[in-house]
This record gives structure tokens, C-alpha cells and sequence, in this order.
């Protein structure tokens, strides 16, 4: 009875499912790139603008909406997004005991929903400032905050759900091959510095704060010292942080991110810090991936390319983290008194997810990149980059839909959630730079040059 329990849970429970939508993507993405036999790519607006005039490189890039819109080939596209995203869910939902009848038209309204909210962020201005995550947020919260949710699209509300297949395809991208083109530098920045920033969050909020709410606290540390909005969705379902907390911590890595990404470089140039040192530091302080390449480029292309192999090797960590938040919950943070908790609780209370990542993220980087070549494996990238894409697009506008603004500020404890995050930012900052100048500045060891 044991045994086929377990099996059961397998395609019936949500977290397998998870890896099995994930897998079943990243599958059809690598065999559609390999074979060359057919067009697996996903919907993605080019960045549009209404009328102004757009100088530079950036101008090459920028395609009217109507000419998108007017084309059959992006709606094409639409239509293989949507179809192929709601075939796995839908056959997800079913195999969890959903109605497939709810679910279909609700999803359908779902990713009408996100459509609109990829439209609105690929706008030239909103695009270079403000991410997706940002408008899918806001969309989801004007819905539930002002007609509110009608009951039909509820089935399609699905946060946890697409937010773990999303990871599993996310890990795909995530190689350690990334490691050796930064080496130890890269390592010591990322891989040092990040679970120093946790652990003195941790303690700064439950011991210093006297912060209840652990998830919360545990999930902003993620999203703080890693990467923002992806460390907090992979942290948060390891700790089972509510939705609401979810949102607050997204919402607010992502305004502080902004702030950063416009006024780091500047500080950085005022202070006459080398190229190197620059986009190192703004690779390991600034939360999103986006917004580290953005605010790189501000200081050149040594720079950008510093940032952004800075934060890639901080985005291996995901996982890892994850993995020891979910052990930490379940063994220690969690443990009712006197409660031992053995192999088999601990099996059966992680997130099974997180082994979708791992597994994807091994299988790209140890069995894919050495028998196809780096380049397909980026090509593989390009086309799965946006089907994570869009499973965070519906995640976070699910999120919205389910959340009510009454709700986030009794979440925020009096301020102390506000502060968590400056304070531990700012402990982020000033450790980050003191090993990227224990490492980069010369001082003490030869600087490393970017090709």
C-alpha cells in the first residue's frame, strides 16, 4: 500500500508534476533545436515604442506593435504558446483530480492576461526600467483589487504550479561551466559573500526584529543576497511562504532593484572605481539578472560582461539554496519539540522541484554542452528562456489575482519587513565590495581579463 502510494505520487501530486511539465518542455525545446525539424519558440514581443524617436543600437531592435500584431507568424506563435503551456498544465490539473472543463476557459483567460502584461512590459521605456514580474504584479492586483476575481477563472489560479515548472526549466540554463570563465574571482564574489548576507539576514530578522514569520524572513534573505525575484519564488516554496509574503517580498526586491540599477553606476563613476571592480559589484548587489546587465553596460562592456557572469554564477546557488532552506525548515524551523524527524519525513516534506532543477541543470551542463557544443546549448536557452517566461508571467499574475493590498500591509509587521531589506542590502553591498576589491583591485591578486 506503501509502494503504491508512493508511485501515485508521482503523476498525481503537484510537485512531481512540476518536473514532468518542466522535463516535457525542455524535451520538445531540445529536439525541436537539435533536429532543426520544427519551430518550438515561444511568444515574445519585440520592444516596441508609441511614436518617439529611439537613437543608437537600440533603435535597430525596436519594432512597431502594429507590424507585430498585423503578422500571422507572432500570432503563430501565440497560439504555440499557449497551446503547448496549456496542454501540460491541463493534463496536470487532471491528473491531480481537477475539472479540465473550469480549468481550460480559465487558463485561456489567464494567458490573455499575461499576454497583455508581456505587451505592456515590452514597451522601450517600461522595458529598460521595469520587468515583467513588475506589470504581471500589477495587472493581477488592479483585477483582484478593484471588480475582483470572478469564480470562473479561480481554477486557473495556480501560483505553485507554475512557478515550480518554471524553476525546473530555469535550471537548464543554470551551467557550471559558467564557473571557469570567472574562476575563483567569480566564485568568491557569488559563492562567499551570498550565504554570509542569509545567514545575517536570518539573525537580523528573527533574533534583532523578532520577526515571527520565518518563510518571509528566510525568503527575503533569497532574494536579497541572490537574484531577486527567482531566489524568492525557489526559497519561498522551500519554506512554504504564503502567497501574500510571496508578493511583498517580490514587490519590493523589485523597487529597490530599479533604484539600484539607476543610481549604483552613477555612485560607481563618482567614486572612480575600475571597469572590473564596477560591474562585479553591481553583478553580486542588484537583484535581477536584467537589470545587472542594464546597469553594467552604464560602465562599458568590461563591466556588463563582469556583472552578468557575476550574477550567473550567483544563480547556480538557487538550488542549492533551496535544497538547505528546505532541510533547514523541515528538521529545525519546523520541528515541533521533542518531534524526530527521519529520512522518510524529510523525503516527503521537500520540494521535489528543486531535483528538476538539479537534473536539468546537470544534463545541460555535463551531457548537452560537451556532445552538442556551447552554441546549442544556448540556442536550446533562447527557446526555453521564454517558456520560463511566460510560466512566471502567469505565476505572478496568479499571485496578483490572489492577493488582496489589505493583506500585504498587515504583512508588513510595522515596518520591519522595509527594514529587513535596507539593512540587509546595505550589509550586501559593503561586503560585496570588500571582496571585490580583496580580489579585483589588484592589491592582491593580478586582475583577470575579460575577452
Amino acid at each position: 500500500m506503501i509502494k503504491n502510494s508512493s508511485v501515485s505520487k508521482l503523476y498525481k501530486s503537484e510537485d512531481w508534476l512540476t518536473v514532468w511539465a518542466g522535463f516535457a518542455i525542455i524535451i520538445v525545446g531540445m529536439i525541436a533545436v537539435l533536429t532543426g525539424a520544427f519551430d518550438f519558440s515561444a511568444l515574445k514581443f519585440s520592444t516596441w515604442t508609441c511614436g518617439e524617436t529611439v537613437d543608437g543600437a537600440a533603435a535597430a531592435k525596436i519594432k512597431s506593435l502594429g507590424s507585430q500584431l498585423a503578422s500571422l507568424a507572432f500570432w503563430g506563435k501565440a497560439l504555440l504558446t499557449s497551446v503547448a503551456l496549456g496542454l501540460v498544465f491541463t493534463v496536470g490539473v487532471n491528473l491531480q483530480g481537477g475539472t479540465v472543463k473550469k480549468y481550460i476557459p480559465a487558463f485561456i483567460a489567464l494567458f490573455v492576461l499575461g499576454f497583455i502584461v508581456r505587451l505592456i512590459s515590452a514597451e522601450f521605456t517600461l522595458n529598460r526600467y521595469l520587468e515583467w514580474a513588475f506589470w504581471a504584479l500589477i495587472v493581477g492586483l488592479l483585477v483582484s483589487n478593484t471588480v475582483g476575481v470572478p469564480q470562473w477563472l479561480k481554477p486557473a489560479v495556480k501560483t505553485e504550479f507554475y512557478i515550480k515548472t518554471g524553476l525546473v526549466i530555469m535550471g537548464f540554463s543554470v551551467l557550471f561551466s559558467n564557473i571557469a570563465k570567472f574562476g575563483l574571482y567569480g566564485l568568491g564574489i557569488a559563492w562567499i559573500v551570498t550565504p554570509i548576507v542569509i545567514i545575517f539576514m536570518w539573525w537580523l530578522g528573527t533574533k534583532v526584529f523578532k520577526m515571527d514569520n520565518k518563510p518571509l524572513v528566510i525568503t527575503m534573505a533569497a532574494a536579497t543576497s541572490v537574484c531577486g525575484t527567482s531566489a524568492a519564488i525557489a526559497t519561498g516554496a522551500a519554506s512554504n511562504c504564503k502567497k501574500t509574503d510571496l508578493t511583498m517580498v517580490v514587490s519590493i526586491s523589485i523597487i529597490f532593484t530599479i533604484l539600484m540599477m539607476v543610481f549604483e553606476p552613477m555612485l560607481i563613476k563618482a567614486v572612480n572605481m575600475s571597469p572590473i571592480m564596477g560591474g562585479a559589484l553591481i553583478g553580486g548587489t542588484v537583484d535581477s539578472t536584467g537589470a545587472v546587465a542594464v546597469a553594467g553596460s552604464a560602465l562599458g562592456g568590461e563591466a556588463e560582461k563582469a556583472a552578468v557572469l557575476v550574477k550567473m554564477i550567483q544563480n547556480i546557488l538557487i538550488g542549492f539554496i533551496a535544497l538547505f532552506v528546505a532541510l533547514f525548515f523541515a528538521t529545525k524551523v519546523d520541528r515541533q519539540n521533542g518531534q524526530k524527524v527521519g529520512a522518510i519525513e524529510i523525503w516527503n516534506r521537500f520540494p521535489k522541484f528543486i531535483i528538476g532543477f538539479f537534473v536539468a541543470s546537470l544534463v545541460a551542463s555535463f551531457i548537452i554542452q560537451p556532445l552538442c557544443g556551447a552554441d546549442q546549448v544556448g540556442a536550446i536557452n533562447k527557446v526555453l528562456d521564454q517558456y520560463k517566461n511566460w510560466c512566471f508571467v502567469l505565476a505572478f499574475t496568479s499571485i496578483g489575482l490572489d492577493t488582496n493590498f489589505k493583506e500585504i500591509w498587515k504583512q508588513m509587521q510595522g515596518g520591519k519587513v522595509l527594514w529587513l531589506y535596507i539593512v540587509g542590502q546595505l550589509f550586501n553591498i559593503v561586503l560585496t565590495f570588500l571582496a571585490v576589491w580583496f580580489l579585483l583591485s589588484g592589491a592582491v591578486f593580478p586582475v583577470p581579463t575579460l575577452n
